[in-house]
């Protein structure tokens, strides 16, 4: 660390700093003048590296060798020192293992298993959505962000729909909170009860051929042996938070700004832009996962810093994604953005396995408010989540204004498809 460093009085490690502030001017700051930032020790945590510019992020993402996972990638564990999931949970593990679980899970996600699943995501989210366009005013986040992303990743893994709410219950509280106060015992009770219920429903799944995610991992074998029992509920665990946050967070957020877009939202009304690119502009735009982190395996030159071995190293979408190298005027909300080159999913071996199911999720979203409403307005006091690794809203109210030609249609589709 021979060169000066910003001092900029920001505590990435705190929640409160994302719950408080427009972190924008920060970002752009640190991405022109000291992209690989330290972040000093404070309150009894380690100081650790924060990655800020696009290319720097890449060039940490392509070398798992030197960047590890297998102590955490995300500050809650990474600042405890250590994750105990490493090694176990594909998101943590890397080298061979890493490939050898991966291309197991990969079954499950194949293009013939997941044509029903992806099915389903649009009959599930046009419903939600025409449903809430007819109460006229809801929270969105609870009536329809909250519910989707979940039924999907249900139906990956086969979790049975009466626990469905069980699941979504326990897993807004493992990684984030709807408000300040939440304990860390309060987080990791809720990882607890997620671990433990997927411990008792590997059990059923033994033996069977079904394809859901379960069933694959518990009856796996790799060079000849079966996974262990904590590999499998690590990987059910990390699929269930992975499989709602992404989606359900870039739902509320891209509801949020079309209301206050008015030009963008007619353009996608109107046929202007496609759900394609609209959706990687979301998911862009509202970058749930804020960052990711790694350890340094070894001294490395990094930008013009010197990591050292044991250095936590994290870098940020949350900036990589408004890099002005990249996306050109980065900070306007633009639909027919192309190229975009987002890292909403990350990159490299670790890059998101849902991807293809988020992509999915949020068109059709896209494709139901087109349908459904001619307005979208916020309708009172939006609220956060509580966190320093997921950004979004906890409480989304708005209101919809009908389109009752689209509805009238899509109620006759509904009515076909009975009688069919």
């Amino acid at each position: 660390m021979a060169a000066q460093v910003l001092d900029l009085g920001v505590d990435l490690a705190d929640p409160e700093t994302f719950a408080k502030d427009d972190l924008g001017a920060y970002w752009r700051r640190l991405r022109h003048e000291d992209p690989v930032h330290w972040q000093p020790a404070a309150a009894g945590r380690p100081g650790f590296w924060v990655v800020s510019r696009y290319a720097d992020l890449m060039t940490v993402y392509r070398d798992p060798a030197r960047f590890t996972s297998e102590q955490g990638n995300v500050l809650v564990t990474l600042l405890a020192g250590e994750d105990s999931a490493g090694g176990k949970m594909c998101a943590v593990t890397d080298g061979a293992r890493h490939r050898e679980v991966r291309n197991v899970l990969l079954k499950s996600f194949s293009p013939r298993v997941l044509a029903p699943i992806a099915d389903r995501v649009r009959r599930n989210t046009a419903r939600r959505v025409a449903r809430a366009v007819l109460l006229g005013e809801c929270d969105f986040a609870a009536e329809v962000s909250e519910h989707v992303p979940m039924a999907t990743v249900s139906d990956l893994l086969g979790v049975p729909e009466s626990d469905r709410a069980f699941l979504l219950e326990r897993s807004r509280e493992t990684l984030s909170s709807g408000e300040a106060g939440q304990s860390e015992e309060d987080g990791w009770s809720a990882r607890s009860d997620i671990l433990l219920y997927f411990a008792d429903l590997m059990e059923q799944r033994r033996g069977g051929d079904a394809e859901d995610v379960i069933s694959v991992l518990v009856n796996a074998r790799i060079n000849g042996a079966p996974l262990s029992r904590e590999e499998i509920v690590l990987n059910c665990y990390s699929l269930i938070l992975g499989g709602d946050e992404t989606s359900r967070l870039t739902m509320n957020d891209v509801v949020h700004t079309l209301a206050g877009e008015p030009a963008q939202w007619q353009a996608l009304r109107e046929g202007e832009v496609g759900a394609d690119s609209a959706c990687e502009e979301a998911l862009r735009w509202a970058t749930p996962t804020m960052h990711f982190g790694r350890t340094a395996t070894e001294r490395v030159l990094l930008g013009d810093r010197e990591i050292q071995p044991g250095d936590i190293v994290t870098v940020w979408h949350s900036s990589a994604n408004r890099d002005e190298t990249v996306f050109p005027d980065p900070d306007r909300f633009d639909l027919a953005r192309t190229p975009n080159r987002h890292v909403a999913f990350g990159y490299g071996p670790h890059f998101c396995l849902g991807a293809h199911l988020a992509r999915v999720e949020i068109t059709a979203l896209l494709d139901a408010l087109r349908r459904f409403t001619s307005a979208i307005e916020v309708a009172g006091e939006t609220a956060r989540f509580h966190s320093n690794f997921l950004a979004g809203f906890s409480r989304l109210p708005v209101r919809f204004t009908p389109d009752k030609a689209g509805l009238s249609a899509f109620a006759a589709e509904l009515k076909a498809e009975r009688t069919a």
